[in-house]
């Protein structure tokens, strides 16, 4: 085996270790559970109003420019993706995990599948 052969190996190596940190988000918060009790708690809910009120909104909300994000339809979307999504962001959005404490974004999760949910 020559040098180039060795080199391509371990740069394919180096890569397929970067590729994989990256999609499991080397240091990535792991996804709570999130049960009926859980979602369906009051004092939960009315912490991710206040979150949903104060930040969300600007962009989900019904009221939002158009075409600046999605209007969330909570009931096509699982808890897990929900927590996903403001926890690490997606395309254009940002990730709250810096901004938001975990109970904060876990609050958010049980807002929108609340029946009080309002965009």
């Amino acid at each position: 085996m020559g040098f180039e052969s060795t080199a391509r190996r371990a740069g394919a190596f180096l890569l397929a270790v970067s590729v994989t940190l990256v999609a499991q988000g080397a240091g990535a918060e792991p996804v709570p559970k999130f049960d009926k009790a859980y979602l369906s708690n009051a004092a939960n809910i009315e912490v991710g109003k206040k979150v949903w009120t104060a930040q969300c909104r600007h962009c989900h909300g019904a009221s939002a420019y158009p075409g600046k994000a999605p209007k969330l339809s909570p009931g096509d979307m699982e808890p897990d993706f929900i927590f996903d999504r403001v926890t690490n962001g997606f395309r254009k959005m940002p990730g709250w995990k810096d901004v938001f404490s975990l109970a904060e974004r876990k609050g958010v999760v049980a807002y929108i599948k609340s029946n009080e949910f309002s965009p």
